[in-house]
């Protein structure tokens, strides 16, 4: 089984502060890279609540941590209900939390549910199948406006309304259902701007339909939404003292993170450090991915 290597897992890690006997919440377990550190730190005795949206995330995350028994509490849940998660398992005197917001590349290339346009899968990109509205559904059905909005958005591709433009044409001839058919729209409209019938080159290191299947994953999934409610939940959990670790990989991620964090300081909180820290030189090598990763804390009063 391929297991996701968290980005910055050492600097949240260090910055959380973590000790002996403590409690633990990570909001987003993924593959539970950084669970199993956060327990080692807070050993003997210390707890971890480890919340995932997604049924197989939760699957995987109970075999990685399964030497660490009763001490990890793993709940199939929305981080963005996360005091009520807390509620229910009892779980007080919390002294760190840490919301890793990107996504693990190996388990969405093995769901099949199209969250990769290197593979020609069903248009869905929902984390949790308890979701009614796939991402077939959105680009079938929202206007062209609202699609072209999406892609600007949360995906600030460039080419936004020629892109929801073509997507709409081809919809009134069939409709969209598969990865391959959502690529080859995007590479389309790509040729016609590069006034060119050859395969499109990478751009800055990106496939061209990256931005616009980064955009649909999180309109489909209501990432930025979660977000803005799981913060303030978050810090009214913690205990004088603990700790909030957040880290984004995506500008508009990072903006709420970063504005939210300015409101209370000063006031329930205080900022770790004003500026947020990056990945190093030597993690980019050796993924690519941690370019565009920002980790910010902050530490309740």
């Amino acid at each position: 089984m391929n297991r996701h290597v968290p980005v910055l897992s050492q600097e949240a890690i260090d910055y959380l502060q973590l000790k002996p006997n403590q409690n633990v919440i990570d909001c987003t377990l993924g593959d539970a890279g950084h669970s199993e550190a956060m327990l080692q730190k807070i050993a003997p005795k210390g707890k971890l609540l480890g919340i995932d949206l997604d049924a197989e995330a939760v699957l995987r995350s109970k075999r990685f941590l399964y030497s660490f028994e009763d001490r990890a509490i793993i709940v199939r849940d929305n981080f963005a209900n996360l005091k009520t998660i807390a509620e229910k398992n009892d779980f007080k005197q919390i002294n760190g939390i840490l919301m890793d917001l990107g996504w693990s590349t190996p388990q969405f290339e093995e769901r099949g549910r199209g969250f990769s346009f290197s593979k020609d899968e069903p248009l869905d990109m929902r984390y949790s199948t308890t979701e009614q509205e796939t991402v077939a559904d959105i680009v079938n059905s929202y206007s062209e406006n609202d699609l072209a909005g999406i892609f600007k958005n949360f995906g600030e591709e460039k080419l936004n309304k020629e892109i929801a433009e073509a997507i709409v044409d081809f919809r009134k001839i069939k409709k969209i259902e598969k990865t391959g058919e959502l690529t080859e729209i995007v590479l389309q409209v790509y040729r016609i701007k590069l006034r060119t019938d050859k395969e499109i080159p990478w751009i800055g290191g990106l496939h061209p339909a990256t931005k616009v299947f980064q955009a649909l994953r999180m309109e489909v999934n209501h990432e930025l939404e979660n977000l803005k409610s799981a913060l303030p939940q978050a810090v009214d959990l913690l205990a004088s003292g603990g700790r909030l670790a957040v880290i984004t990989f995506h500008s508009l991620e990072d903006r709420i993170v970063k504005h939210y964090f300015k409101s209370i300081a000063g006031k329930t909180a205080k900022l770790v450090f004003k500026k947020p820290i990056s990945a190093s030189d030597e993690e980019i090598k050796l993924n690519p991915r941690a370019r565009s990763a920002k980790l910010r804390v902050i530490e309740k009063n």
